[in-house]
């Protein structure tokens, strides 16, 4: 594991001690990322215990592979996570693991090393892509999207106030010059946003957040992975799932909303309900024991991105 970039694991403690591991159990991390939250998992494993880990960054797989060459325990995968199921089939692991993990936060290999503009604090390519060999560009995305697709995405995903004048301002540049790197980006984001707007947030969190979540499909992503999980998931397998912020965070929570037992039980009892609501009662899937946790005041404080982080938990009957 020593090969590992640094990374700090978000509420790793409270992973661990919400998995509640079985020394020969089946596990998935779902989003490697770094591989923090793995490393602690396998540690736990015994020799027959396995941990399959899915990432489609090619640099967090490239580790995960080294990893996987010294560790027969650990099974990777490359794709996108709402390929789960697919995955797990091919591997014969449906219905029969123990815990899936996903922490739906950027890794600080992305980050720091990419070479992909997921941080506006240096100046890279405006790419953005989780998989660089697939899809839109965010500087292709940009270079043809219209003000009101570039409002809606700011506004809906980034939930930024000033999201008209951004797009605006994008869509006048770009007809003298294209947007290719993330310190133009910044400039033309800095020129309509006031600096000082919102003292906990930095002006140009909002928009990057909102671009990478657009130009990857993450909120589709999201709610493929946790339908999938159902059918992944063994009776009394755990679900975990780390948001970092309310766009993922609500996703989540309506979802084991959705299949929790005590909401079946609710639909059952009040004949006037949202037909699509109601549908959940004859799923053969239904999730118990769904609860929140928060990081404590020492976590936030050693670690700055934990600091908007809240995992929801569920377990399957």
């Amino acid at each position: 594991m020593n090969n590992l970039c640094e990374h700090i694991a978000v509420l790793s403690k409270e992973v661990i001690r919400e998995l509640n591991i079985q020394k020969s159990g089946l596990y998935c991390d779902a989003t490697f990322g770094g591989g923090g939250h793995a490393k602690e998992i396998l540690s736990r494993l015994n020799k027959f215990g396995r941990l399959l880990v899915i990432d489609c960054d090619l640099e967090a797989i490239k580790i995960a592979r080294n990893l996987a060459l010294q560790d027969n325990r650990l099974l990777v995968m490359h794709g996108f996570f709402s390929k789960i199921v697919t995955f797990a089939s091919q591997l014969n692991l449906l219905g029969r693991v123990n815990g899936i993990l996903l922490d739906l936060g950027v890794s600080s290999l992305q980050i720091e090393n990419s070479q992909r503009g997921f941080s506006f604090m240096r100046n890279e390519p405006l790419d953005m892509r989780m998989n660089n060999t697939c899809g839109q560009s965010a500087s292709e995305w940009l270079a043809k999207a219209s003000v009101q697709e570039i409002t809606w995405v700011l506004r809906t995903l980034g939930e930024e106030k000033f999201a008209l004048r951004i797009a605006k301002n994008i869509v006048q540049q770009r007809q003298w010059k294209s947007i290719d790197t993330t310190q133009e980006l910044v400039s033309l984001v800095l020129d309509v946003v006031p600096r000082f707007f919102d003292r906990h947030k930095h002006p140009l969190t909002k928009t990057f957040r909102a671009i990478r979540m657009h130009v990857n499909r993450e909120l589709e992503e999201i709610i493929q992975v946790l339908e999938g999980s159902l059918m992944v998931l063994s009776s009394g397998g755990k679900l975990l799932v780390i948001s970092f912020h309310s766009g993922e965070d609500r996703i989540v929570k309506n979802f084991m909303r959705k299949y929790s037992l005590r909401r079946s039980l609710i639909v059952n009892n009040f004949p006037l309900i949202k037909v699509q609501d109601a549908m959940c009662c004859f799923s053969q899937y239904k999730l118990c024991n769904v609860s929140r946790i928060f990081p404590s005041h020492q976590e936030k404080k050693n670690n700055p991105r934990a600091r908007s982080a809240v995992m929801r938990i569920a377990e399957k009957l």
